[in-house]
């Protein structure tokens, strides 16, 4: 795990029982308890492996809505905020620990779209495989200003630049690195969200199984199936308590 890895992710929703059978009917995730004391929080794991965690949503959380959540590591989780709060950006929840787990706080970028930073406690284990099914396959951006998103995250935690597509009328779509690998894209979009946001690609063996999935379990698909560059397929969808989310894929049939 380098600074500026994606190496977490958390929903916070209305109702977290109902949102934990939702993902594993759909990603196929297997639900657990995570043991924290004090906390009710849920552990979506493939195997032995944890992917995310799920929670109630906090009565303070901003937005006041099911939300998913990316945590990006870092150095120095007090800094980094700090650092953050200078670029124009903002902290929501200050940094604090998590007893034997980590440090981290709630922040967003001078755009408004809200992530965490996370500093871990002892060895992280190993990266998932890219597009390892069940685990999160990709991160996008929904911005208001491409090019400032980019500058602002790339300063932040090293970012590099991978190959830019034209989206015609609705511009230009930038996939960015980290640790070296493809791990995700920028867009500007002044039409899908009120604010800027950021989306996670939950990997499945088959798109379109994965789409009925959403729709048998009472989740609503907001866009697609759209092949992509490189041959898969995404879809957009929205799970039973509103929580924005997309599913990536290649096409059996």
């Amino acid at each position: 795990m380098q600074q500026g890895d994606f190496v977490w992710y958390e929903l916070c929703t209305t109702d977290p029982i109902a949102a934990a059978d939702f993902y594993a009917r759909v990603v196929g995730w297997t639900i657990r308890p995570s043991g924290l004391p004090d906390v009710d929080y849920s552990l979506a794991c493939l195997g032995d492996r944890q992917v995310a965690g799920i929670m109630t949503l906090p009565q303070e959380q901003m937005p006041p809505r099911p939300v998913w959540f990316g945590y990006i590591a870092v150095d120095d989780v007090d800094a980094k905020a700090k650092e953050i709060e200078s670029a124009g950006g903002g902290i929501h929840k200050a940094p604090q620990d998590i007893p034997s787990v980590g440090r981290f706080a709630v922040v967003y970028d001078p755009q408004g779209a809200v992530f965490m930073l996370f500093k871990g406690a002892g060895t992280p284990p190993p990266p998932f495989a890219m597009m390892q099914t069940g685990s999160v396959g990709w991160h996008e951006l929904h911005a208001r200003d491409l090019q400032a998103g980019w500058q602002f995250y790339e300063r932040m935690f090293g970012w590099t630049k991978d190959v830019k597509h034209d989206m015609g009328p609705m511009g230009s779509y930038q996939l960015f690195k980290t640790s070296g690998l493809p791990v995700g894209g920028m867009m500007t979009d002044n039409q899908s969200s009120p604010h800027p946001y950021w989306l996670y690609y939950f990997v499945v063996d088959d798109i379109d199984s994965g789409l009925e999935k959403v729709k048998a379990n009472g989740g609503a698909v907001l866009h697609g199936p759209q092949e992509v560059p490189g041959g898969a397929w995404i879809i957009n969808a929205q799970d039973p308590q509103g929580g924005s989310f997309a599913l990536v894929g290649m096409k059996k049939a």
